[in-house]
């Protein structure tokens, strides 16, 4: 996600591709892996609060690089984002969007596979073989049309939950906006779960990344309304927009979220997470 456009290396828009790794660097990759699996200890260490409560000890960085991400969305990706949807006709825009979505299929039918969700990687493995094949690439979207299921958007942060590790401290990333140590720790691995990283050459691995760019860009003008009254019609748009992730991410890893949580901005924030509830959830999995 640059800015607040709901767009993390995994979810409904994940840019799942990366340009082509030096030779060199590959090898290095099962000590990379190995050494974030390391990390699940690490994380299961931690002792935050608990499950619906707010474990956020980094507040005061976190703010800074909230204001910091709310003026590259002010600057930059929002004026963009509007460039490019009302330049791009409607078909197009909707084409690069199935495209990202397309190829980031095989990064979660590999985090499905350790998560042991095999009816999971089936799924996504079928969506892949159809639309890559039926759908050019992925620009179409056959499978939905044959009612196949809807891809999973599982990520490497769901894999670390699903082997046991603690979600960790509230952490707000420079551009990529919310997160959590867990879901950090995943980010980076997904960087290089994808396969087609490593079968992609040079341009044709850019193909990806230029697809998920322009995704992000689509969604971050579709959710634009929503976007805008959480960074710059909130009286807190920090709260506002951890609420926001904490419950949607929790939500979708089975967690408690909604019922029982209570925002310590409630008063500052404008009704804190009940205030929220009427809005259009954009960081939604």
């Amino acid at each position: 996600m640059i800015g607040y456009v709901p767009w993390h290396p995994t979810q409904d828009v994940d840019v799942a591709v990366t340009p082509t790794l030096p030779f060199a660097f590959r090898r290095a990759l099962p000590a990379l892996v190995l050494a974030a699996v390391s990390l699940v200890a690490g994380c299961a260490a931690q002792d935050p609060a608990a499950t619906r409560d707010v474990f956020d000890p980094y507040e005061a960085e976190n703010r800074r690089v909230h204001e910091f991400n709310r003026g590259v969305d002010r600057l930059l990706v929002r004026p963009v984002s509007k460039g490019y949807t009302s330049v791009v006709p409607d078909d197009i825009e909707t084409g690069v969007v199935r495209l990202a979505e397309n190829l980031s299929l095989p990064a979660d039918i590999v985090n499905n596979i350790l998560q042991l969700n095999m009816r999971g990687a089936f799924q996504d493995g079928a969506r892949l073989v159809v639309n890559t094949t039926v759908g050019l690439g992925g620009v179409f979207d056959p499978a939905s049309e044959m009612g196949m299921a809807a891809p999973t958007n599982t990520d490497f942060g769901e894999t670390l939950h699903a082997w046991g590790a603690r979600e960790g401290a509230y952490i707000e990333l420079p551009f990529l906006g919310p997160s959590t140590t867990r879901h950090t720790y995943g980010i980076f691995v997904d960087l290089f779960t994808n396969p087609l990283t490593y079968v992609l050459d040079s341009p044709e691995s850019l193909i990806g990344t230029g697809a998920g760019v322009a995704s992000g860009l689509s969604q971050r003008e579709r959710f634009s309304e929503t976007i805008d009254q959480i960074l710059y019609e909130s009286e807190d748009s920090y709260a506002q927009s951890r609420t926001i992730y904490l419950q949607n991410r929790r939500f979708r890893l089975g967690g408690t979220a909604g019922e029982g949580y209570t925002d310590p901005y409630d008063g500052a924030a404008g009704g804190g997470a009940a205030a929220t509830t009427a809005l259009e959830d954009p960081y939604d999995e």
